[in-house]
């Protein structure tokens, strides 16, 4: 795990942040329930897709309404009665806990994803992360850092002697 290098300013390097000081929680929906409590509880949060957890909480992977919709509705089975772990997609972009922002980032960037599972090394989830709040992070962290002025960088600047080149008379050889 990479250390967090404190900056001149007192800051951590954002570059070294961790994600586990960012996430935001995750509501999730138990692997045990029926299709129709899964959609009812969506529906409850505005929300068109849930992480599917364990009874020890252990990220399972996610469920989309869409696509119950379609799978149960379309086959005719109950969705009262219709388990949600057959519809679990299992194929899920996550990152860790302990991980660093940037390498969360980077990560997104390369699943082409905007949000991604937060979960400890044991699988358990612990929320999400996205762009958006590590982009608020990086405006909020930049926000604190002290503009420097032409003066400052005047006084900061190395003074490096510098010798003049050799000029050779050729007049002067004969």
């Amino acid at each position: 795990m990479e250390q967090i290098k404190p900056s001149p300013f007192g800051a951590a390097n954002f570059e070294a942040r961790i994600v586990k000081n960012i996430i935001e929680p995750a509501k999730s929906i138990f692997n045990k329930g029926s299709v129709q409590t899964a959609l009812d509880e969506m529906q409850a949060r505005a929300s068109d897709s849930s992480p599917v957890i364990d009874q020890r909480g252990e990220l399972l992977g996610t469920v989309s309404k869409n696509k119950m919709n379609r799978e149960v509705g379309g086959f005719g089975h109950d969705p009262k009665t219709e388990p949600v772990e057959a519809h679990i997609e299992k194929n899920n972009s996550y990152c860790f806990d302990d991980q660093t922002v940037a390498a969360a980032e980077q990560m997104m960037l390369n699943a082409k994803v905007g949000e991604v599972l937060v979960v400890t090394r044991g699988k358990k989830l612990v929320g999400t992360i996205n762009t958006e709040t590590i982009a608020q992070e990086n405006r909020r962290r930049n926000a604190w850092k002290p503009l420097k002025s032409r003066a400052w960088e005047r006084h900061n600047r190395r003074s490096i002697p510098v010798t003049p080149p050799r000029v050779i008379n050729e007049s002067l050889k004969s």
